[in-house]
């Protein structure tokens, strides 16, 4: 998980660098492609980032999480 500074740092870089994405994870050592890819979307939607990213769906369902926890 990256924090928002980190995010925003590299989508800048993304667009100083011309939307190059090899050379934003040469310089910086992260994130993916696809996650600089998805941050840079969201950046130019938005002009900003979210300050925290969220998971769209469970993992787990309530009755597994359970199951787990009995478990341990």
């Amino acid at each position: 998980m990256y924090s928002y500074e980190d995010r925003i740092r590299a989508v800048r870089l993304y667009i100083k660098f011309e939307k190059r994405t090899m050379s934003v994870i040469r310089q910086l050592g992260y994130p993916t492609k696809n996650a600089l890819k998805a941050w840079y979307r969201e950046f130019s939607q938005c002009n900003d980032l979210k300050a925290h990213s969220v998971r769209v769906t469970a993992r787990y369902s309530l009755d597994q999480r359970r199951q787990l926890s009995t478990i341990t």
